[in-house]
């Protein structure tokens, strides 16, 4: 087995076997990550890396907004709001060309993933 092929295989595992929490805290880190990267691109003027960024984090925010349950706590709406926000942010951000407005959504999202992270660390303590 190569190198990449056990890398993948490890990646996968650790989803698979991830609990919600974790999965969740792995989709903001990694959605941070594409925004960061997106952004350096951007500025780099490397359309082609910037753009595929860009639709990586889309895909992430979408995965967010279905598997959130609006229904389960009185924040869950204004969550699926922010995500449609970020949504239509990215999409605008990849069709202008625009770093700042990947930065704003990035500057969102990473308070929110670590307002995530807090609560799955509280709620493994108590």
């Amino acid at each position: 087995m190569t190198a990449p092929h056990l890398r993948d295989r490890y990646l996968q595992d650790s989803i698979n076997t991830a609990s919600p929490a974790k999965l969740l805290l792995m989709l903001y880190d990694r959605l941070v990550l594409d925004l960061m990267q997106a952004e350096q691109a951007l500025r780099a003027e490397e359309r082609e890396a910037a753009h595929d960024k860009i639709t990586h984090a889309q895909e992430i925010v979408i995965e967010l907004r279905t598997s959130l349950d609006v229904e389960a706590w009185s924040g869950a709406p204004a969550l699926a709001n922010i995500y449609g926000w970020m949504l239509t942010e990215l999409i605008g951000a990849n069709i202008a060309r625009d770093a700042d407005r990947v930065a704003a959504i990035r500057n969102l999202a990473e308070p929110l993933r670590d307002t995530w992270r807090e609560a799955a660390a509280a709620a493994v303590a108590g």
